[in-house]
Formats: C-alpha cells, structure tokens, sequence
C-alpha cells in the first residue's frame, strides 16, 4: 500500500456541527439511490491536490495528521517522494493516484481545480426553475449568454407570459407546470430532458460569472465526483447596502468559506446549497425528493454520498445570490431553512443531530455548565485524560504529548462551541425558560452569546458594526431555531432538536 492509515483520534474532535439546513430545491417522488461510481474508478494523469490547511506534515514528513476525524496516516518510504514540497501530490502512475485519492477520501486534501485536467466531455445544460420573478430570470439569463442549452421551467407562476417571454427572449426551452410544485419538482421537471452529461442547476436569483461553470466541470475528471458547487457570494444591489445586507454578505447561511472541501457530513462542510451546482447526470438518478420544499438540496448532497460520491465545494469560483434583505422576508426565510430539520430527520437520522459531541466532550460541556465549584477540576481532569488517551494512539510520533494537546484543545473548543449554539440557536426556547428561573443558565447564554460573536467577527471583513452584527446573529438563531421548533411540533419529534454522543458521522441544523 501506498499510504498506511494508523489509526484515528476521534477523540480530539469533539464532534463537528454543520448545516443549517436550510434552503432548497426539490425533487422526484421516489427517493431511489443514486447510481454509483465505478469501483475501479481512478484518478486521471496530471490530476493533482493539495494538503488543506487542517493537514500538518509531521514526523519528518513520515506522516500526516488531518482529516475529519482526525486521523494519523503514515507514508511508507515509497509514498514519501510522492508528497511535492510537502504539500501537493501530481498523478503519475498508479502509486501517485492511490495516494491522492485516499488523501481525497480521508478529507485531507482537496483538487488544485486550477491545474487539473480539462473535462473531456464538458457538455452541459442549465436547468432554471422560476416562479414569478420575470427579471431576475431575465438577469440570470443574461449572465449566462447566448448558445447555451437552457431549460427553464416555470413553477406555477401567475404571471406566465412574462416567464414565456423572458425564455423566448434568450432562446431557451420552457416547461410549465400548471401549479406551484416547489424548486425540487421544478428542477426535476428540467432534469428529465437533460440530453448532455452534465446539468447545472442554478436559481433565478443568481448571477453566474463567466468562468465558473469550467472550473466547476473540471472537478469531474475525477470519476467519483457526482457534483460541484461554487462559493455563494452576495450580489451587490442597492438595498443590500442596509444592515441586514451586509450580515449577510458577511454571513450568508448559503456562503460555506473561503477553504476548498469535499461535502460530507460531520465535517465543518457538510451540506451545499444546489442554488447553483453542477451535477454528473448518471449520479442524479431520480434527482430531489420532490415531496421537500426546503431542505432537499441537503438531502440530495447526502443521499450522494451516501451512494459513494464525491460532492465538492469549489471557493474559487462564485455565484452571486440576491440575498433577502428586507427584515420580515429575511426573518421569514431564516425560519424556513429551520423548518427543514424535521424531515431530514425522517430520511437521515444518523445525520441531522444538532451537535455531536464525543463523550469526553459532553461530559467537558456538561461540567462547565455547572458552574460549581468543581466545574473547573473535572473539565481539566476530563481534559488530561484524554490527552493521555489520544497521546497513546499517537504512540510512535514524534512529540505525542504535544499533538495530543493540540487535538484536545481542538475538540475541546468545537466542543463548547456546538454547546453554545444549542442554547442560543437550536435549544433557544428551552434557554429563555431556563433564564427566568436560573441565574447560571442567564450566565451560560450571555456567554455563548458573546462568544461566537467574538470568534466570528473580523473587523476588516465584516461591513457592520459588533454591535449590528451581534443583533443581526442572534435574530438569525432565533429564526432559523423557531423554524426548527415548528418542523418537529409538526412532526410530533424530537429527532432533529436531540444531540448526539459519538465520533461518527453526524450535522448539525
């Protein structure tokens, strides 16, 4: 074998949050697995990736540590060589391929979309689902440009000549649904006459630079990539200019980071928006579930991987969204995202946990939420222990203790940070209770509340003032975790609202 995997310290993560589970398309009604990548599958010549910031060269460059969960892999002498500047692998023969595609699969590394292959076959159609919304669509269309293969699929809408205009206007083909059957349906109504290997689905309230389908196509060349997605950035309008457009654009439940990552739950990119994605025709199979109006882009993403592709999400490359700025719609929207915590539940019960935290991480949480007097004690004796537990199965590294102590530092701040959003997002209704009758929950909240606004905002990238900002965080939790209270009332479960102890795959809404 080319690289030796020597075994993983769960315990250093503490669990990974992650969607909001919010926004969505929509789908078939069957819920059929996908197709599934050939199992013989390899990576093309010239294919090359990079070690993403999460990934430390140690030991000499003998091994790596990385991945989600954390993990130890240890190079054998021949792999050693294949590892350029520490840091990028190039394909070149079987051994440089087998060693770029575990680092793929283990989370370690990401393509350098830029220098990868160009696509053999980049033949592709959008498929736009649209309800109203004339000039968007017209917006839309125009970005794209002439001879394209677009289909664009009316949902419904009321005012049907003005979509039937738009479509005509930029030569693209039209289906009409006869009532709104939400994005999913929608989508899937394009998806059946795709013709071409690929589909890119992309909203009406996008705009889509040039460059960005290309690059996404490229992600292809390798075999096992079901579908890419670019970073959704927001589009500059004038009424994005008031505070909640700048939240926002700093903050988008849509927007994942600036880091390249393959889609997978329990990892800090756990889901993707299909707002804009480009997606292998042979992997969609049945496409969404069109029974879901919110959510479905979630399930989708899961239901990939979950039949062995890869998803990933390219930075590099935008889409601009025109994000809802007024402050009831903006609110309204926040709340829907959360309503889709219920049935993602339903399909994916291992996933959709609110937080996930390894038992040294829950009984961490638990002792500081306390506050006693013993609080402290236990959380450090917590925290030694599994020190020492990790440090052993890092045994034969150079410096365990101290890798150790950084995987334990690691979880342990993951780890309050999942507990924090349960008492100001997820859990909000309970908290406010809990407040009124006790002093250490009101100091409990207060703290989470000032915290994550401290880790997250950065001053020259945030167009809005702490204060602003920490009100618009707060009236984003609340919204989206309402939404989350109302989808399991509806449900008549608490499947969605209840955390979960465990290393394993998890996300959080």
């Amino acid at each position: 074998m080319t690289a030796e995997p020597a075994g993983r310290a769960p315990e250093g993560d503490g669990g990974t949050g992650a969607p909001d589970g919010k926004r969505g398309a929509g789908a078939p009604d069957g819920r059929s697995g996908t197709g599934a990548p050939g199992g013989t599958a390899r990576l093309p010549g010239g294919f090359v990736v990079a070690l993403n910031r999460h990934t430390r060269v140690i030991d000499g460059g003998r091994a790596l540590l990385g991945g989600f969960p954390t993990r130890l892999v240890r190079l054998t002498p021949r792999a050693r060589p294949l590892l350029a500047d520490d840091r990028t692998v190039r394909v070149r023969d079987a051994a440089s391929g087998v060693l770029a595609d575990r680092l793929l699969d283990n989370g370690m590394a990401y393509p350098v979309v830029h220098d990868l292959p160009q696509n053999p076959d980049p033949r592709h159609t959008f498929v736009v689902p649209v309800h109203e919304r004339a000039a968007q669509l017209d917006r839309l269309l125009t970005s794209i440009g002439p001879g394209q293969r677009v289909v664009v699929v009316d949902d419904g809408s009321r005012h049907a000549d003005d979509i039937e205009d738009t479509a005509a206007k930029h030569g693209a083909q039209l289906v009409v649904l006869e009532r709104n059957m939400g994005p999913a349906a929608a989508r899937n109504a394009g998806l059946r006459l795709v013709r071409t290997p690929y589909v890119v689905f992309v909203d009406s309230d996008i705009v889509l630079p040039p460059e960005t389908v290309p690059v996404l196509l490229r992600h292809f060349t390798d075999p096992k990539v079901g579908m890419a997605v670019p970073r959704i950035t927001g589009l500059p309008t004038a009424a994005a200019t008031g505070w909640i457009g700048r939240y926002e654009a700093a903050r988008s439940s849509l927007d994942l980071g600036r880091d390249p990552a393959a889609v997978r739950p329990g990892t800090p990119v756990s889901w993707a928006s299909t707002a804009c994605s480009v997606a292998r025709v042979d992997a969609m199979a049945d496409g969404f579930d069109a029974a879901m109006r919110v959510g479905e882009d979630v399930d989708l993403c899961w239901r990939l991987i979950e039949d062995g592709w890869r998803v990933r999400y390219e930075p590099s490359v935008r889409a601009e969204h025109e994000h809802r700025v007024r402050f009831t719609d903006w609110m309204l929207r926040k709340a829907a995202y959360g309503t889709g915590a219920h049935p993602l539940a339903e399909r994916h019960p291992e996933l959709i946990a609110p937080a996930v935290l390894a038992p040294w991480a829950g009984a961490l949480s638990l002792a500081l939420l306390a506050q006693r007097r013993w609080s402290l004690p236990v959380a450090g004796a917590v925290c030694g222990v599994t020190t020492v537990r990790i440090a052993r199965k890092l045994k034969g590294a150079d410096h365990p203790v101290r890798l150790a102590t950084r995987l334990t530092a690691n979880g342990a701040v993951s780890a309050l940070s999942q507990t924090g959003a349960l008492l100001t997002r997820h859990w909000w209704p309970l908290a406010a209770v809990g407040c009124a009758v006790s002093p250490r929950i009101r100091r409990a909240v207060a703290v989470a509340s000032v915290a994550d606004v401290a880790l997250e905002y950065r001053p020259g990238e945030v167009g809005l003032d702490p204060l602003r900002y920490a009100v618009a965080r707060r009236l984003d939790d609340l919204a989206y975790g309402t939404g989350v209270w109302l989808s399991a009332l509806k449900g008549r479960s608490t499947a969605a609202l209840r955390p979960r102890l465990g290393s394993g795959k998890g996300a959080s809404g």
